[in-house]
């Protein structure tokens, strides 16, 4: 159940994979398995083929095996014609496929995996399912291989729970297509020895992935900390703030994405993403930071299910036009603002705002914002909102990555805001060469809350221990394509400001979805502590 996007073709061979071919039988990293053990795969299904294939070209002999009766040569000839595509393509040398071929093996009987040294399994997601394949291979493999499960969405803990020896147990959840995309979170469960966590760590780095690691817990690193980029966007569109399209281009013009949570669930399938997101929130005794959408459930229920069916948010048929996001007609720019006390992250405008010939007044004062010449404020999101401010003209910007790159400036104000002042914040930001969306008054916007909610769901699982804040940051970069890591964003941005932000949201949602979490909070008190001295 990961989201990932693809963008290259499934037998690709990235550059480190072709290192790890110029490497076998080197040995590989202190603790991996030997190149010379045999890399055993349970289930031949799109996954199961792709690690078989990670382990294949990284010079182990792989053994296929799959309960259906002669789906284990099927997925060997499958393998064997792409890496036949990968030498036409000149991705791969011919030697080196012969070499693959000699040891790529099927499996008719369970027993036939007895000398394998690591057993990989990507069958069905179903706890029972899993729990009796594992307990059969107990049987058959020695005492000292390494059982692994892919895992997305089950507890390694529980799937391990029926085993003679659950220690040597470990989750490897790699992410589809295996054969290209980095990332692999190593999972120990409860019971797993560290040493075994060590030594399935150190086996795909040697494959040329970047291992995480990870405790077992619900979705893991990835499944667990990507929740809000899409919980955020259905809420601003339940609110009737924003249309999907307007949403998706606020995420990649503004906030650096690389895809917009609805076209990037409308590929992953409504049903995938809405599964994943009621199987963590379930996991989690309904906690209301991991609420699923109705809108989304609705989607599903009505078949729309994305690409895949031809309709979801977005039309795919041929010939369909994509909604274009709104887009507000040209302003014309003020000649002169004045910034009163410090933007934080917004800062960088000052410089932008000169460079296009405007003139800047800076002020000193507390808090930060923009004075219009008409005697309107423009306020970074904060978690309040314009309607709360009944006799002064608030207009409200939203946060973004790199306000230089940002191609787009999100402005969120009240209906009775007047024509004039809006029409001010617009064309200050036109100036910039920016295209403007105004969206209905919601707090905190979208690309703000949605950062806020990403930290605080990223710092809550670094403080429970689930990764380390690196490995946390790795892991959303590198599976779901993220610009920077929710940590390295809250760097950025600022823990008090992002923990602020929650508190304005908490304030006006108080369900306890926004309240930010004890990690986030020690986060901002120390960010205060070391301001004061």
């Amino acid at each position: 159940m990961s989201a990932n996007v693809t963008v290259r073709g499934s037998d690709d061979v990235t550059a480190s994979e072709t290192a790890a071919v110029e490497t076998a039988g080197a040995g590989g990293a202190v603790g991996a398995v030997a190149r010379d053990r045999t890399v055993a795969v349970v289930g031949t299904g799109t996954m199961g083929q792709g690690i078989a294939q990670v382990a294949l070209v990284a010079g182990h002999p792989v053994r296929l095996y799959d309960s259906a009766p002669g789906r284990a040569g099927e997925a060997v000839a499958a393998l064997t014609a792409r890496l036949d595509r990968l030498v036409e393509k000149g991705r791969l040398d011919a030697g080196a496929r012969e070499a693959a071929v000699g040891r790529l093996h099927a499996a008719a009987e369970l027993d036939e995996l007895a000398d394998a040294a690591l057993v990989v399994e990507a069958v069905v997601e179903r706890l029972d399912v899993k729990q009796q394949l594992f307990a059969d291979l107990e049987k058959v493999v020695g005492d000292d291989t390494v059982l692994a499960t892919n895992t997305s969405s089950l507890s390694v803990t529980a799937i391990a729970g029926g085993l003679r020896r659950p220690g040597r147990f470990v989750g490897l959840h790699f992410f589809n297509p295996a054969p290209l995309l980095p990332l692999v979170e190593v999972v120990s469960g409860f019971a797993t020895d560290a040493d075994v966590a060590t030594r399935a760590y150190e086996t795909v780095k040697g494959w040329g992935k970047t291992p995480v690691r990870c405790a077992d817990t619900p979705g893991f690193i990835v499944n667990r900390v990507a929740r809000p980029f899409y919980a955020e966007a259905l809420r601003v569109f339940e609110e009737g703030a924003a249309d999907p399209a307007t949403i998706d281009a606020a995420l990649r013009e503004c906030g650096g994405f690389r895809m917009g949570p609805f076209e990037l669930t409308d590929l992953i399938g409504q049903d995938v993403n809405e599964a994943v997101t009621r199987s963590v929130w379930e996991s989690f005794h309904q906690d209301p930071k991991f609420t699923p959408s109705l809108a989304q459930r609705r989607l599903v229920e009505s078949g729309r299910l994305g690409r895949k069916s031809g309709h979801g948010w977005y039309t795919y048929a041929d010939g369909a036009e994509r909604p274009e996001p709104h887009t507000a007609p040209p302003a014309p720019a003020p000649a002169k603002i004045v910034v009163r006390g410090d933007l934080g992250p917004a800062e960088p405008l000052v410089a932008l705002f000169e460079e296009a010939g405007i003139e800047v007044r800076r002020k000193k004062g507390d808090g930060g914002f923009i004075k219009l010449p008409g005697g309107g404020e423009l306020n970074l999101a904060d978690g309040e909102s314009s309607y709360e401010y009944h006799e002064e003209e608030i207009v409200y910007f939203d946060l973004a990555l790199d306000y230089a790159r940002a191609s787009r400036i999100v402005l969120s104000t009240r209906e009775g805001t007047a024509p004039e002042t809006l029409a001010e914040a617009v064309g200050l930001f036109q100036a910039l060469g920016k295209q403007v969306s105004v969206i209905g008054d919601v707090p905190g916007m979208i690309v703000a809350r949605t950062v806020a909610m990403l930290v605080d769901v990223a710092a809550d699982a670094v403080g429970r221990g689930v990764a380390t804040a690196e490995d946390v940051d790795t892991a959303m970069r590198l599976g779901v394509n993220y610009p920077v890591g929710p940590l390295e964003w809250a760097a950025k941005v600022g823990y008090r400001r992002t923990a602020g932000l929650l508190r304005g949201l908490h304030e006006r949602y108080p369900t306890g979805r926004y309240a930010p979490s004890v990690a986030l909070m020690r986060r901002s008190y120390a960010e205060d502590a070391e301001d004061s001295r």
